[in-house]
């Protein structure tokens, strides 16, 4: 009796699995004939996957803007018309003529960097050609509030969406990351000033010691117009001048 039993279970799976191999099969045909007859294929490899994805990506961020105008075009369009030149310079503001360039790109220098604290004079940094100061660059005091002053040139053009990112390392971990956006500049002889806000330093044994930074001025247009890499130390007391 137990034997029988044996061989009906044995059948039944047998049929089972024939049935599920048939339908499998037959899946696979379908799937076949599909891709022969719209010559694709379904299988992607993980680097195509990934390419799509980012081709999708310059794809959504690419937008046509039409036709650019220098900014001494744009001002001289259409001068005849009164009411159109009335709205351009309200909404171009106080642009110096003679800071307007017949290119496209604006020309952005940083000409000064400061650090200002109440408790002392400000501390006046040197801004390296190569963008990398020799060893550290200036020293802060734990615990004291401190600010970031600086001066810039704008010329050519309007330069839009400029901001200033600060990144800050210590024993290569990321401690700090800044954004602060400053705004657009028109271009014109004097040069603007611009001052962070206030900030204060962290204080405590773990805190003094050396870190690492990367400070850059970058536009809406992700161009940079200054990146400093740099090494500074916060201690006990202000390094003597």
């Amino acid at each position: 009796m137990g034997f029988d039993d044996n061989d009906n279970e044995a059948v039944e799976k047998t049929s089972v699995n024939e049935e599920t191999k048939r339908i499998s099969e037959k899946g696979q045909d379908e799937e076949t004939s599909v891709e022969e007859s719209t010559g694709m294929t379904r299988t992607m490899s993980e680097s195509s996957i990934y390419a799509t994805e980012d081709d999708e990506d310059d794809e959504a961020k690419k937008i046509e803007l039409g036709p650019q105008f220098t900014l001494k075009e744009q001002l001289e369009k259409d001068k005849d018309d009164e009411s159109l030149r009335r709205w351009k310079e309200q909404l171009l503001g106080s642009v110096d003529m003679n800071s307007v360039g017949e290119t496209l790109e604006p020309e952005v220098k940083i000409l000064s960097l400061a650090i200002k604290s109440p408790s002392r004079p400000d501390i006046f940094l040197t801004i390296p050609e190569n963008g990398t100061p020799k060893g550290s660059w200036f020293t802060l005091k734990e615990g004291s509030r401190y600010s970031l002053l600086f001066t810039l040139q704008v010329c050519n053009n309007i330069v839009s969406g400029l901001k200033y990112t600060n990144t800050v390392w210590k024993t290569g971990v990321k401690v700090d990351n800044t954004k602060e956006m400053l705004g657009t500049f028109s271009p014109q002889s004097e040069p603007y000033t611009y001052e962070m806000p206030e900030d204060t330093t962290p204080s405590g044994i773990f805190a003094r010691g050396s870190y690492s930074a990367r400070s850059k001025f970058i536009d809406d247009d992700k161009k940079c117009y200054l990146e400093i890499n740099y090494t500074f130390d916060i201690r006990k007391d202000w390094q003597s001048p």
